[in-house]
């Protein structure tokens, strides 16, 4: 009964009004499923002019971001007697002597009969170019404003030439005969819709700005974590689109195994996400350990070589003291005749020449063996026995205390067998991984992202249980992590940026992912796709 009385208060004919209400019901229905603005701009206007058996219209929207000079987007038009119609975005000035520009300025809804024959005390004036230029004939024209809640105006809807059947094409012959003025009821019909479709966009808005938001704070986490280790640059924005990538890759298999593997839009905007965000526990990694190239740190590596030049500046020191010592006792002795052939002091005095320049030899190959063994790869027999020697020597400080010449804590870093970190330093460069995830699940995710979190727990894990930090096997790791566990690793291979070793090539590194396949490390299948289709390229990547 209470939409029966608005249809009579709006003027609508009683024999419409039962029609009228089905289509307004299903519109608004219609807009609230609707999340692409483009899509959700094509329905209103549709909508729009099924009601009033228009044959065209367009929608344009505000320029929100321009605030220097105000802008009308034409953003939708449609046509029914134009098959060949082709729609162009344009950004158009917004001033009064336009249709559009006249509402969008003013807020009035302008209702025309003809629009060739406008009356002359007007500011706003018909642009013929399009009708010129199309053999087009606009008659009829209803423009009315598109306001939000706060009745600030953000668009305008145009609908043209209101037909007296649905199904009549219009040409520049029949339509002023074929055409009629848009009624006031029709008229009042419109502006409430404007007002739902309004509602519509602003949500539209709102969702746009809410996702441009998050997109904003990811992106500046990721630059957070990034600036604290300089050699990792890009990693995490490179992962992200190795995993998109596979993820389009897989949706286009239709046969075997993948086939019945399949993510959507927003399941792929999840693992983007969970790929970006992946290695945000490194926030919480000491700096020094991000950023060691080596076994030891650049300014342990100084302190030992300082001891260095001190032991050889000892050794030389108490050389001479030695041969001081030496000559003055062989100057007192002046029982002992010495001739050129026989000289005991300057065969004292070569000798101790001779231990000197073996002491320091010895010492200058100790520090070669520091530099070797200070590289992240795996010591040789050779070295090891060698720092097992390093071990024992010491040397006389410039306080006179006899110290070692590697510390306890310096050998450890030196032994490590292979790469940079220790056990300790790497137990606190794993631990990333369970702090990004307790970091990640603090967020109060929306249902379409929830699984972020769990996703990104997981790239570190391997199909056989020997990953970290869970042990996980192939059944308890999720499809979206083993894929960025594939990305991961590829990068972690081919990155020309980490401080302990030089990217691989290609094929290189696609052999190696190969054999960790082939000892169920990874995903085989994933694999054979992401070299298949080279996933790879899409980093500039060939082979």
């Amino acid at each position: 009964m209470l939409q029966l009385n608005i249809f009579k208060w709006l003027q609508v004919p009683t024999e419409t009004t039962e029609l009228l209400i089905e289509q307004l019901l299903d519109i608004g229905v219609a807009l609230s499923d609707t999340h692409n603005l483009g899509e959700l701009l094509n329905l209103i206007l549709s909508k729009s002019r099924e009601i009033t058996c228009s044959d065209a219209g367009s929608v344009y929207l505000v320029d929100e971001l321009n605030s220097k000079q105000q802008k009308l987007l034409f953003k939708v038009a449609q046509n029914d007697s134009l098959s060949e119609f082709a729609f162009q975005e344009l950004e158009l000035a917004m001033t009064s002597e336009s249709l559009a520009g006249y509402v969008a300025l003013t807020g009035h809804t302008l209702n025309l009969p003809d629009v060739y024959n406008l009356p002359e005390d007007v500011p706003y004036k018909f642009d013929k170019s399009f009708d010129d230029t199309t053999s087009y004939r606009t008659c009829s024209v209803l423009i009315l404003p598109i306001q939000n809640r706060h009745q600030e105006i953000i668009g305008v809807l145009q609908l043209i030439n209101r037909k007296l059947k649905s199904d009549v094409v219009l040409t520049k012959e029949n339509a002023k005969e074929l055409t009629q003025s848009y009624s006031e009821w029709e008229e009042r019909i419109l502006i409430s819709l404007a007002s739902q479709a309004a509602i519509s966009i602003e949500r539209n808005h709102l969702q746009e700005n809410i996702e441009n938001l998050f997109e904003g704070f990811v992106k500046a986490s990721v630059q957070a974590i990034e600036a604290r280790d300089p050699c990792t640059s890009g990693h995490s924005e490179r992962v992200a689109k190795l995993t998109v990538g596979l993820c389009e890759e897989v949706n286009m298999i239709t046969n075997g195994l993948l086939s019945d593997i399949y993510f959507s839009s927003q399941q792929i905007q999840e693992i983007r996400y969970a790929a970006l965000l992946h290695d945000f526990g490194k926030i919480g990694v000491p700096e020094a350990i991000l950023t060691k190239r080596k076994k030891l740190y650049e300014e342990q590596l100084d302190l030992i070589q300082q001891r260095f030049s001190v032991a050889q500046r000892t050794l030389e020191m108490e050389s001479a003291q030695t041969k001081y010592k030496y000559l003055l006792g062989h100057l007192s002795d002046k029982s002992q005749p010495h001739t050129q052939d026989n000289c005991p002091l300057c065969q004292k005095i070569e000798n101790l020449d001779l231990e000197l320049e073996a002491a320091i030899t010895q010492l200058n190959d100790y520090w070669q063996t520091i530099l070797r063994a200070n590289e992240p790869t795996i010591i040789a027999e050779e070295p090891l026995q060698q720092l097992q020697q390093i071990s024992l020597y010491t040397y006389k400080d410039i306080d006179g205390q006899i110290k070692p010449l590697i510390t306890p804590e310096e050998m450890t870093q030196l032994l490590v067998p292979r790469g940079n970190l220790t056990p300790e330093e790497r137990q606190a460069m794993e631990a990333h991984v369970t702090d990004s995830y307790e970091f990640l699940k603090q967020i109060p995710w929306t249902k379409n992202l929830q699984k972020i979190p769990e996703i990104a727990y997981g790239h570190h894990e391997k199909l056989d249980g020997s990953g970290y930090p869970r042990g996980l096997k192939e059944k308890d790791i999720s499809i979206q992590a083993q894929i960025i566990i594939i990305a991961d690793i590829y990068d972690a291979l081919t990155a020309g940026d980490r401080p302990y070793k030089k990217g691989l090539p290609v094929e290189v590194a696609l052999r190696i992912m190969r054999s960790e396949a082939a000892k169920n490390k990874i995903n085989s299948h994933f694999l054979e796709l992401f070299e298949q289709r080279q996933v790879f390229s899409i980093l500039g990547h060939s082979k």
